[in-house]
């Protein structure tokens, strides 16, 4: 490649570093990325940095405030931060083995430290819902305390769940991936990215690629992709196969088995309908979504409350598409976390920041580039792509019903996927021309996010949450 300065391109500050492949999508468990995943992981981070003092610590406290106090019940919070005190990490827990950890501790009692230490832990008393404090950085926010056994304070630390399973401690961000000094390609939103590729000749996707091999070598930043899209299939397999009542108590029913079930059989009969391949996505997007409000084993895409988009529009490209083949699977999720990452440091993925928009918009708008890249579209009709879909989801909240991820998120996914084919559709139809830039889009839904009511950003205070009755 020929050699080129980028230096006028480089933005002077960023919200945060370029993100990774393996950091936005991550493999954990259900139902929440900031209410499940990032609790689990800060208190676990929280322990880790306890050594120096962990002979001494006779007790653990977990408070969450704001949205993780509001709607973590729901959303598992308060055994996800229980998980993390016994040192438990989402990547690599088996949820049967974390339920059966979880009831273990819940009925003893008792915690057992790193260091083989056994801890009186009441979760009555030492897991705190503070519904009332709020915290201008970031409304997911939680503090930990380690106490002495004469109830001296030994470290306090305040952490926020800032999204999608990225955690930030009060001092330090956890989760900057690369620093943009680092990376071949430090585009920082739409405009950059579109420039690097004119100048240098590449591809989105060949960008991404570059810019991972600061993490590591090309062949691992393959195989975690392969990885990553094993675990969606799987995901939606498994939820395919699936029936029964989803826990929470609202009584909903799963219904991504029947569906599949259905098409099958028309399939088999040759009665199929005109829009059966859109039917199946939305049963793929329903599966995975399943999935996650059992607490099951899914991949934050970039949350988990919009973790069917991403995994249906892949299998939609994987079992429909003429010429699907292992790179573009590949090129999908390069391209996908050039867009999430732009989303993500120019705006939010949070659903507590800026509502549902943010996180169904943004699977959505990651779903669509993707598939643009997986067809071999240009870097302007994958840009192209990422704003129709993002565009089309603007204004859109979060208003879980019973503070739980079913009502309306599972079926939300399923119009993100479709919405997501649309917009790529639109996209390679044209040759990338639009009005409307991904960066104008992106900034119109940061603004619409902060102007947006609290009641309807991921705290179960309005909108269906009060309107649909939880029983």
């Amino acid at each position: 490649m020929v050699s080129h300065t980028f230096d006028h391109l480089t933005p002077k500050i960023l919200k945060v570093g370029l993100v990774s492949v393996a950091d936005l999508f991550k493999i954990g468990i259900g139902p929440s990325s900031s209410h499940t995943i990032g609790p689990m992981r800060a208190a676990s981070l929280f322990l880790a940095r306890l050594s120096d003092v962990l002979s001494a610590t006779d007790r653990l406290v977990a408070t969450a405030y704001g949205s993780l106090a509001l709607t973590g019940k729901g959303h598992a919070t308060d055994k996800a931060m229980i998980l993390g005190f016994s040192g438990e990490m989402p990547d690599n827990l088996d949820p049967d083995c974390a339920e059966e950890k979880y009831r273990t501790i819940t009925e003893t009692q008792q915690l057992v430290l790193p260091n083989g230490k056994v801890i009186d832990f009441c979760p009555a008393t030492d897991v705190v819902f503070d519904k009332v404090r709020r915290f201008e950085r970031h409304p997911n926010a939680m503090s930990f305390e380690a106490f002495d056994a004469r109830g001296k304070s030994l470290r306090r630390e305040m952490w926020f769940s800032i999204g999608g399973g990225f955690v930030e401690s009060e001092d330090q961000s956890i989760d900057i991936s690369v620093s943009p000094k680092d990376a071949p390609f430090p585009f920082h939103d739409g405009a950059s990215l579109l420039e690097f590729g004119r100048v240098s000749g590449l591809s989105i996707a060949q960008m991404v690629l570059a810019n991972e091999g600061v993490h590591r070598p090309q062949r691992e930043t393959l195989a975690t992709i392969d990885k990553i899209a094993s675990a969606m299939f799987v995901c939606i397999d498994r939820g395919l196969k699936t029936s029964g009542e989803l826990p929470g108590g609202l009584k909903v029913k799963r219904r991504a088995k029947i569906l599949f079930e259905k098409l099958e059989t028309s399939r088999l009969k040759n009665q199929r309908a005109l829009n059966e391949q859109m039917n199946y996505v939305s049963a793929f997007a329903i599966a995975v979504n399943e999935e996650n409000a059992a607490g099951s084993r899914v991949v934050t895409a970039p949350t988990n409350g919009a973790a069917g988009v991403v995994p249906a529009v892949l299998r939609y490209y994987r079992d429909f598409c003429s010429g699907a083949d292992c790179d573009g699977i590949r090129r999908f999720f390069l391209a996908a976390t050039a867009i999430g990452g732009v989303i993500k440091r120019n705006a939010s993925i949070s659903g507590a920041e800026v509502g549902c928009q943010g996180e169904v918009g943004s699977a959505a708008a990651m779903a669509a580039a993707g598939l643009v890249s997986a067809f071999g579209g240009t870097n302007e009709q994958v840009e192209n792509a990422a704003e129709s879909a993002m565009e089309h989801h603007l204004g859109m909240t979060c208003d879980p019903v019973g503070g739980l991820v079913q009502i309306p998120c599972i079926e939300r996914n399923a119009f993100g996927a479709v919405k997501a084919i649309a917009a790529a559709s639109l996209a390679l139809q044209g040759d990338g021309t639009h009005r409307v830039s991904l960066d104008q889009v992106v900034e119109t839904m940061r603004q619409t996010g902060d102007d947006m009511s609290d009641k309807y950003r991921e705290t179960s205070r309005g909108g269906l949450a009060v309107n649909v009755p939880e029983c």
